[in-house]
């Protein structure tokens, strides 16, 4: 029993880390289309100066991008 929960626990720290990772992908896909349609027209004309360009999420530390180890 205790061997089938371990496992289900890895299972679901794998499955959370691969949604952060869709989650983090997806925000810069959208971040790239947003500033990709403020900058070319017409968007750059209804834009005017009202609307700034957006920064993506980046993660600068590669240490930072790798999963954190679990110790049972």
């Amino acid at each position: 029993k205790a061997n089938a929960n371990f496992q289900q626990l890895q299972s679901e720290l794998t499955d959370t880390e691969n949604r952060v990772s869709y989650a983090r992908q997806s925000f810069n896909d959208c971040v790239l289309s947003y500033n990709n349609a403020i900058e070319t027209f017409p968007g750059n004309v209804v834009a005017g100066s009202s609307f700034k360009k957006r920064e993506g999420f980046k993660v600068e530390d590669e240490a930072a991008r790798k999963a954190p180890s679990v110790k049972f």
